[in-house]
Formats: C-alpha cells, sequence, structure tokens
C-alpha cells in the first residue's frame, strides 16, 4: 500500500476487528473514525474521489467563513432544520435553548471545566435531575442511536425544561462562583432540581408527561408538533414494517418504551 509505504500516520490510526457480516459470520475487517477515513479519501488519486475531495472543500470554506462571522452557523442549523421538517416555533425554541446551553458552557471554560468528558459528565448530570432519565435511556426512549442529537428530536415541553434546568444552573454556578468539575456538579443539581419541581407540577397539572417517545425520525409517519407538548395522539401502526413511535399524551401511560 502506497501510505504505508510512505509511512503514513493515517495507515496507524487503522485497526482489525471482528465485524459481524450479513452471513451471521465474524470477519476481520479495516476499521477507523470518520476523520481517518476523510483522510484516507483526500489522498487518494482517482476521479471517484473526487465529489468527496469537493465536498471537503466547501465545507472547509463553509467553516473558515463561520469562524469569522458566527451568525453564519446559526442561520445554517436554522436551514437545515426548516429542510427536515422542524416548525417554526420549534425552532425559535431550539435557538433559545442553544444561547443558553452556550451561556452555560462559557462559564464551565472560564471556571476550570474541561470540555469533553467533563462537559459531558455536568450536562448528563443536568439532564437527569430535571428529567429522572440519563441522556443514554432518553435517546432509547425516543429510539434515536447514540450518535443523534438528542436536542434535535425533543418536543417543545423538553426543550421547555432542558432550557429551565440549564438557565437555573448557570445562574445558581454564577451566584457561587462555582469553580472546578465538582462544584459546577453540585449547582447543576440545584439548577435541575428546580426543573424537575416545575416538571412535576406541570404533570400534575397537565396530565401530560414531559419525557416523549416523540421523534423526527424520517421514514417514519409523526404526528405534528402543535404549541406545548407533542401533538394530536394517533394509533399506532406499522410503517415501512416498522412501529411507529408516538408521543404519550396522558399520564397514566408513564415513560414510554421502545417497541
Amino acid at each position: 500500500m502506497r501510505l504505508k509505504k510512505e509511512g503514513s500516520q493515517v495507515v496507524d490510526d487503522i485497526s482489525l476487528q471482528k465485524l459481524l457480516s450479513t452471513d451471521g459470520k465474524r470477519y476481520r475487517t479495516d476499521v477507523a473514525t470518520a476523520e481517518t477515513i476523510l483522510r484516507l479519501v483526500q489522498s487518494i488519486p482517482s476521479p471517484r474521489a473526487e465529489p468527496i475531495k469537493l465536498w471537503l472543500a466547501k465545507v472547509g470554506q463553509e467553516r473558515l467563513q463561520e469562524l469569522s462571522n458566527p451568525e453564519l452557523a446559526v442561520d445554517r442549523a436554522v436551514d437545515t432544520w426548516k429542510r427536515q421538517g422542524r416548525p417554526e416555533k420549534w425552532i425559535e425554541q431550539r435557538m433559545r435553548g442553544q444561547e443558553t446551553r452556550k451561556n452555560l458552557t462559557d462559564h464551565w471554560q472560564t471556571h476550570e471545566v474541561e470540555q469533553g468528558r467533563d462537559f459531558a459528565r455536568l450536562t448528563n448530570e443536568i439532564h437527569k435531575e430535571w428529567s429522572d432519565v440519563s441522556i443514554r435511556d432518553h435517546k432509547q426512549i425516543k429510539d434515536l442511536k447514540p450518535s443523534q442529537n438528542l436536542r434535535d428530536h425533543m418536543t417543545p415541553a423538553e426543550l421547555v425544561f432542558t432550557e429551565l434546568a440549564e438557565l437555573s444552573t448557570v445562574e445558581i454556578a454564577r451566584q457561587k462562583n462555582a469553580t472546578g468539575v465538582d462544584e459546577n456538579s453540585a449547582a447543576g443539581k440545584e439548577g435541575g432540581a428546580i426543573a424537575r419541581r416545575a416538571r412535576l407540577d406541570f404533570e400534575k397539572r397537565t396530565k401530560t408527561k414531559v419525557v416523549s417517545s416523540f421523534n423526527f425520525l424520517p421514514g417514519e409517519e409523526q404526528a405534528k408538533l402543535e404549541d406545548g407538548q407533542g401533538g394530536e395522539e394517533k394509533k399506532n401502526k406499522s410503517v415501512q414494517g416498522k412501529k411507529r413511535i408516538s408521543p404519550p399524551t396522558r399520564a397514566n401511560k408513564g415513560h414510554a418504551q421502545r417497541p
């Protein structure tokens, strides 16, 4: 292999793992991260690779534009949500939540919390505190893959309580000048608890569960989101051999379970 002879670092980033094949057997297969695969594509001197190379150049140019003008990133996110069929009011709520999230992560970054694992840990603690489910379990309720963004599949109510939890957290963290993971974890639990009490009161008064199985997965017929929780309840039916995920609308249904 040319890259191996040249001593390319990309080759070192490829490993062998036994993956399940369509015949039910496991075979040793080259595996790599998305970044490594894209670097491999860039090194392929073939016309077939040109479309991907052009796409990478386009994405790179867009990223450079966003660094000089951050508003472009927001505009592109809105355009993507619109193409995916998100309602206007949902997009407005999602953007408000993004601003609150940014305020929270800005505090973490300037108060000795490292981006990556620490951010993920604190985010999950806040989420579990207000919703009574972890981010991982919430994704399972919505039938999402681990790599999919949970917030992009939330109902308006889920977005509201997520924002309330993070808004409460950042205000508490600022007041206490929370520094480091432990102090910010304590602030997150306090902030999440505020949203949890509000959620329980909401559920009691509306007889509607906030944590919902509703999602925006393509190829699945979904009820349209109305103002508030999750839209009109319809009878479950199969779509292309797969049970449709519908948002629960009555308290006696409890948390939705995966089909």
